[in-house]
């Protein structure tokens, strides 16, 4: 296995369980941390009596999920087990009669015949609760899947309606991985609640016929269940511990397989031979959950046997009672007969409640990580309305911005922009130049209403209208985004450039027009079947597009959408320079005809054009003016960084180009300076 030295030579005692492997591809150990401290203290309080106290509230939760999937079918499991119940009791209540009639004295035919009447009673209770689980059995099943259904959606609807701040923020993302097994948890929710209200109104029922025989039998009931019901907690709880502190380690070890698989990183993999490195690493992580299973098993070994002792030991107790009640002439033998099938009746009810009540209370914390996500993601959406912007924009305009993404762990990062004024003229190209990290990206965020500044932190104004007041959608609207690292949607190649605008059914017609602007209308013409060919392998039927043919579906995807500001990131770093210069010539043709491009490119001759360019440096703007103006030395004015820049990419350019052209290319950049 390798290990880096500086890794060795850090190992502590305390860390010593941590794998190697944990320690040198993750950096330490893969422990799950959201609400970590709320789920162990709300184990390690857990008793019978709080989980009984809580109870009402963990099954209110699985109805209220249940309603909102199915009413009908929720009020077809409710009457069902109801049912079920009031048969037992009657069951019950019927056999106490069968057997006193058939321990009476007279002759065998005539105790029969006595005894018929009863008889049927406990054949027509048996029939009923027979159809009655049938019919519950049924309606979980329909509500399980609408349940799941529900929850996701809930959550789904949410959550892509939550500000982009929150998505970039690590402890949300942990949340929300957390809140998807919560809407696993709420469909099981409902199998459990289910079996939960059929053992309580079975104890109930059992408890009842009890009760009416012999005041002294409901003691002698809790005595016998303790045992497994102490045995089903204590497991449980182990469990729900154990699947919290190695959920992200069993993420990790599934990553490892994926990645020996991955088409991405298959060729690496093999020129590298990444195979046995990652294979030996799998093998680790896979034997540390392995002993973490093992582990648990004999735990629940142990604490069965003593569970199945106490229990071994409560039913010898129990017996023995109802012996002496029927030594002492205190209760006849057809009443004891009884009471031993209530007592085991009751026995099994108690025992599945409480094994039931722990499943409940275990998916009802995982249930409780999905409410937690959906509270916090409507506090954190983006507002649904707000002050209209104006019909007709002029410009938009940033004063003294300040901006600072969100940190972890509670380090405040340094802000990402820095009182940044700036302005972009509507009908115009204007471009945002600077190293990687200067903060153009950002600066395009805010533009598009993704972020809003810090508290205090400056002003983005759409004419007089405050970015913070307006109406988001509104924004979203003006704003057409052609990121760098736009999404490659597992779809058709009509959906790829249609999904840019989805309110709206796609329009084959605009579809096309917007891959002919940008270059990609040759190359879906090769595809067998045009716009309906699905872009992605893995799927029948699937292409792949090379990198180039992906940017240009993605320029198509922004074109289509029709946007008054049209932001175009790195738009052609994919591309050879024919159609790097094709995408140029169409996007100023588009801001001739009065839209807005707002152009981010680290290529500096493709801004030559540009009507205003804004120079970013370390989250700060350095200068701003037109190609002349940052390239005139006797202006005074700026800091000359874009001269320098464009000086060094053109005497670069220049040095590539052999014999007379490149001397040619030379003087021209020298002329340009």
């Amino acid at each position: 296995m390798i290990r880096s030295k500086e890794q060795a030579a850090e190992e502590t005692p305390a860390a010593a369980s941590v794998s190697d492997s944990e320690r040198l591809l993750f950096g330490g150990e893969l422990a799950y941390d959201v609400g970590w401290d709320q789920h162990e203290g709300a184990w390690l309080k857990l008793g019978l009596w709080a989980m009984a106290k809580g109870l009402p509230r963990m099954i209110g939760t699985g109805l209220r999920l249940a309603h909102l999937a199915d009413a009908r079918a929720l009020r077809v499991v409710l009457g069902a087990e109801v049912g079920r119940g009031i048969a037992q009791a009657a069951g019950l209540v019927a056999v106490n009669a069968v057997l006193g009639h058939i321990l009476a004295g007279g002759g065998t035919n005539e105790r029969l015949s006595s005894a018929f009447p009863a008889l049927a009673v406990v054949a027509v209770a048996a029939l009923l609760g027979s159809l009655l689980r049938s019919a519950s059995t049924a309606a979980t099943g329909e509500l399980e899947p609408k349940v799941q259904r529900v929850a996701t959606e809930q959550y789904l609807g949410l959550v892509h309606r939550v500000e982009l701040a929150a998505i970039e923020d690590d402890e949300f993302h942990r949340l929300l991985d957390a809140a998807r097994y919560g809407a696993d948890s709420a469909r099981r929710m409902i199998r459990y609640c289910t079996n939960t209200l059929n053992s309580g109104i079975s104890l109930v029922a059992a408890a009842g016929v009890l009760t009416v025989l012999h005041l002294g039998l409901l003691p002698l009931l809790v005595l016998m269940t303790l045992p497994s019901g102490w045995r089903s907690l204590t497991i449980s709880r182990q469990r729900y511990l154990s699947f919290h502190a190695f959920v992200q380690h069993a993420r990790a070890g599934h990553l490892l397989g994926q990645l020996l698989t991955q088409r991405e990183a298959a060729a690496e993999v093999r020129v590298h031979e990444v195979g046995p490195f990652l294979l030996g690493h799998f093998r680790e992580m896979a034997e540390t959950s392995e002993r973490e299973q093992t582990r648990l098993a004999r735990n629940a070994a142990k604490i069965g046997l003593i569970a199945d002792g106490a229990s071994g030991v409560a039913t010898l107790l129990t017996y023995g009672a109802l012996g002496l009640l029927l030594w002492s002439g205190r209760m006849d033998l057809a009443v004891a007969g009884t009471a031993v099938l209530a007592i085991r009746t009751g026995s099994s009810s108690l025992d599945g409640l409480v094994l039931q009540m722990a499943d409940l209370h275990q998916e009802s914390l995982f249930v409780a990580d999905f409410e937690r996500l959906c509270t916090e993601a409507k506090a954190r959406a983006i507002p649904e309305s707000g002050v209209d912007l104006p019909e007709r924009v002029r410009e938009v305009r940033f004063e003294k911005v300040t901006f600072t993404y969100p940190g972890s762990g509670g380090h405040v990062p340094d802000p990402t922009l820095r009182e940044v004024s700036m302005a972009f003229p509507m009908g115009k190209v204007i471009a945002l130049v600077g190293e990687n990290g200067s903060g153009k990206s950002t600066v395009v965020k805010l533009l598009a209403g993704l972020h809003q500044p810090d508290q205090g932190g400056g002003t983005v104004w759409w004419d007089d209208v405050d970015a913070a007041a307006a109406d988001r959608g509104q924004i979203f609207a003006r704003v057409g985004l052609m990121s760098q690292s736009f999404f490659r949607w597992p779809f058709t190649v009509r959906v790829n450039i249609g999904i840019g605008n989805p309110t709206v059914p796609i329009d084959d017609r605009a579809v096309r027009e917007a891959a002919a602007f940008s270059g990609a209308d040759r190359f879906i013409a090769g595809l067998r079947r045009e716009l309906s060919t699905l872009l992605g392998r893995g799927y029948r039927g699937g292409q792949e597009a090379s990198g180039g043919e992906w940017q240009m579906v993605g320029i198509a995807r922004a074109w289509y959408k029709r946007a008054q500001i049209l932001v175009v990131d790195e738009p052609t770093s994919a591309l050879d320079a024919v159609a790097e210069q094709r995408v140029f010539d169409r996007i100023r043709a588009l801001a001739a005809a009065g839209q807005t491009v707002v152009l981010i490119t680290h290529r500096l001759h493709s801004v030559r054009h540009a009507d205003v360019i804004h120079v970013m440096k370390d989250g700060r703007l350095a200068e701003s003016g037109t190609f002349s103006e940052l390239m005139d030395e006797n202006t005074g004015t700026g800091t000359g960084d874009f001269r320098t820049a464009y000086r060094i990419q053109a005497a670069a350019f220049a040095d590539t180009l052999p014999g007379p052209r490149g001397e040619s290319a030379a003087a021209d950049a020298e002329e340009v300076s």
